[in-house]
């Protein structure tokens, strides 16, 4: 639940005044359409946060190849969606009077992607996802679904639609079961561009690391961090990532304290609310 329903019973236990109103803003850096939609539901969570998006997202680079892929959807019997992004690039594309097949399976690696393929109009048995419990939402997590339905990928075919590159752990270990695998770049990223507020936030950041929490859910947005604030010392402030590859790239950029976080933006609302952002840091 999300709204101020949610939010009153998110401050119910924490107190007359509750941690929230103590605790540091969230500096959310996923790509705008996304940092958007976080930054509401932490809002309305009762959470203070702000958005700096540190991905830019752009139409693919071959968008005849995508609206292609369209007419080939049947002879697919799965096809990966890694991320929201990679939903709304394909589907932008469709062309008229295409849709997507019965038949075909959308995998997706969590409930981003999957909210994004909802909203597109597929339905929940179309789509196969790492259930809400599962500790990461990843491709070795989507692995484990994928694998119980179908017993034999010899010759099967599976379209993995992502940005211009990307992890091809899944589609290596579909390979060597015998799948034939077809990558498509459905979007690209890019560096950011920031606007006054963006520079602004990010000059607060530096100055004053004890008031912000920076939410990562990519590694490419720390090193896009790193590159807009190459002089930036980040000792004394705290990240919380959404997977330990992110938060190996958050201590390489010398984050004195990095924390995992569920994918979600009520996660973060009650790792706030739990005082979590209070700690030691590393030397």
């Amino acid at each position: 639940m999300t709204g101020p329903k949610a939010a009153k019973r998110l401050d119910a236990g924490a107190g007359r005044e509750g941690l929230l109103t103590l605790a540091p803003a969230l500096i959310v850096t996923r790509p705008a359409a996304q940092a958007s939609a976080w930054v509401q539901e932490l809002r309305a969570l009762g959470c203070r946060a702000q958005a700096l998006p540190l991905i830019g997202i752009t139409k693919a680079p071959d968008v005849d190849a995508v609206r292609r892929a369209w007419s080939d959807l049947p002879r697919f019997g799965v096809v990966m969606f890694v991320s929201a992004n990679a939903v709304s690039g394909f589907f932008d594309c469709k062309p008229t009077g295409q849709s997507w097949p019965p038949s075909v399976l959308a995998a997706s690696t969590g409930p981003g992607t999957s909210s994004a393929l909802r909203a597109a109009g597929l339905t929940e048995a179309q789509i196969v996802e790492p259930p809400p419990t599962s500790p990461q939402f990843d491709s070795e997590a989507l692995w484990q679904q994928l694998r119980r339905r179908f017993d034999d990928w010899h010759e099967r075919e599976v379209l993995v639609l992502r940005g211009e590159q990307g992890r091809d752990w899944l589609g290596d270990a579909l390979r060597a079961l015998g799948a034939q695998v077809t990558y498509i770049a459905a979007y690209q990223r890019k560096a950011p561009q920031l606007d006054a507020d963006g520079t602004a936030l990010l000059e607060a950041a530096q100055l004053q690391p004890a008031s912000y929490v920076w939410l990562f859910s990519s590694s490419q947005a720390v090193a896009h961090l790193r590159q807009l604030a190459p002089q930036a010392r980040w000792q004394h402030s705290q990240a919380w990532v959404t997977h330990p590859r992110i938060g190996q790239s958050a201590s390489e950029a010398g984050f004195g304290r990095v924390l995992d976080l569920r994918p979600s933006a009520m996660a973060a609302a009650q790792q706030l609310q739990s005082g979590a952002w209070r700690g030691p840091y590393n030397p």
